[in-house]
């Protein structure tokens, strides 16, 4: 059972609320209403409040802060990239646009200091204010004062306010050398596997059961939190994959009760998205646009086709189109595509008889090496030196089965190679680099 937030400044419907609010972080919030003390007494000077991303310091600060009605400025020190839009913003929050208008064109901290002064004079604090200062560590590659004049702006100004900190890292690397007021300090621990089990389960499906969905949370953790403790992350992956989930209960392949078929059904999506996690390279509908499309290469025969949804890097591709017009095009045939100044010859003049068949239907002939280096030097577009990581990558494309290695153990001062792609899949890698293999084919002539 949650601990009931108590407090004698606060009426017991608004703790209650607040308490329903922030589960697994009830002593977190009980702590600071404790700092904070009475609605219209001063508080503390400065509170600073640190823990890992996603532990919850934004949200039960101004969850504590809204739901009891106190004023307050939530600033992000990301969006404020200069002195002057943080003291805008703080102004703006507490005193209004009018008061926020009056800074200086480029005000320093003593403007600031200053104006804030003054509008206290004018609207004296019936409750303390608090300045929440979230990503507090951008403030060390600010001014130098602004960081310490944060940390005594209750005793600078005169007023009953106080300045809360939210950071991922320690105080201690906030601490100069020349030293600074030193607030009070709360840390927010990581949440354990039990209490993001909680958090996320009260995330359920309106269609369906709570105990299925805890029952697929619990699954969910069971992939990811060896790898991953971010809440937010976690309820993304939930988010996304949870229709997957459900996918045999809505073909009626399964029941709720068949906990085992449902846990084999998502396995392997929740081990492909544990690719995925805290990066945003796709968005969620690309996400399961891709998983579509994965699905129906899964069903189609399988072949060297397969290899067409892998990501090669840029020299690579150009090795593979060297190795690819070096297997299907004669070797006489290499002066005619890739000099410049080669005269006129005609296809006729150098067919031989048992060159009329297609070489794409005699299949890859082998080629040596220097035989590739010398088509791909010309077929790149800039200059490349013959470095060793040319060579690794030719070892790279042998690796992934897109070029095979053939008499290596006869010539071993001269390997010969053969690739083994698809005309398909060359065109699909020449697209990439816009580089016209057709026109450099024999066959096509």
């Amino acid at each position: 059972m949650p601990v009931q937030l108590q407090h004698s400044g606060y009426s017991a419907e608004k703790l209650q609320s607040l308490t329903e609010s922030l589960p697994c972080r009830e002593a977190q919030a009980s702590t600071l209403l404790a700092l904070m003390g009475e609605p219209d007494q001063y508080s503390y000077p400065s509170i600073f409040i640190y823990g890992h991303r996603a532990s919850g310091k934004s949200y039960v600060t101004l969850r504590v802060l809204k739901e009891l009605e106190l004023p307050h400025a939530a600033v992000s020190c990301v969006e404020c990239v200069s002195p002057g839009l943080l003291f805008e913003q703080v102004l703006l929050s507490l005193f209004g646009h009018t008061a926020a208008s009056s800074l200086p064109r480029c005000p320093s901290l003593s403007d600031f200091v200053r104006l804030y002064k003054q509008l206290c004079s004018q609207n004296p604090a019936k409750q303390t204010r608090y300045i929440v200062l979230d990503r507090a560590e951008l403030l060390r590659d600010m001014e130098v004062n602004l960081l310490p004049g944060f940390l005594r702006l209750q005793e600078l100004v005169d007023d009953n306010v106080t300045v809360i900190l939210l950071s991922e890292i320690v105080w201690d690397k906030f601490r100069p050398n020349t030293g600074l007021f030193e607030p009070l300090l709360l840390h927010f621990p990581d949440y354990t596997k039990a209490e993001l089990q909680k958090i996320l389960a009260r995330d359920s499906h309106p269609s369906y059961p709570q105990e299925l969905y805890s029952f697929y949370i619990n699954i969910l953790l069971g992939v990811f939190y060896s790898v991953c403790r971010d809440l937010r992350e976690l309820r993304h992956l939930a988010a996304l994959n949870f229709p997957k989930f459900c996918e045999p209960l809505e073909n009626g392949e399964a029941k709720e009760s068949d906990t085992h078929k449902l846990w084999r059904n998502i396995e392997p999506h929740l081990k492909k998205a544990m690719q995925t996690v805290y990066l945003r390279e796709i968005s969620s509908v690309q996400w399961e646009q891709q998983q579509e499309m994965m699905e129906k290469e899964a069903m189609a025969p399988k072949g060297l086709s397969a290899y067409t949804h892998v990501e090669l890097p840029y020299y690579s591709k150009f090795l593979l189109i060297a190795a690819y017009l070096a297997s299907y095009n004669p070797a006489r045939t290499d002066r005619r595509f890739f000099l410049k100044h080669h005269g006129k010859m005609k296809k006729t003049n150098f067919l031989k008889k048992h060159e009329k068949t297609s070489n794409h239907l005699l299949g890859p002939k082998p080629f040596p090496l220097d035989r590739l280096l010398a088509i791909f030097y010309s077929v790149v577009d800039s200059r490349v030196a013959p470095t060793a990581s040319v060579f690794s990558q030719i070892s790279s494309l042998v690796t992934l089965q897109l070029l095979t290695l053939v008499g290596h153990d006869d010539q071993l001062d001269s390997p010969k190679y053969k690739c083994a792609v698809s005309l398909d899949f060359i065109c699909a890698i020449s697209r990439t680099v816009s580089f016209d293999i057709v026109r450099y084919l024999y066959d096509f002539l």
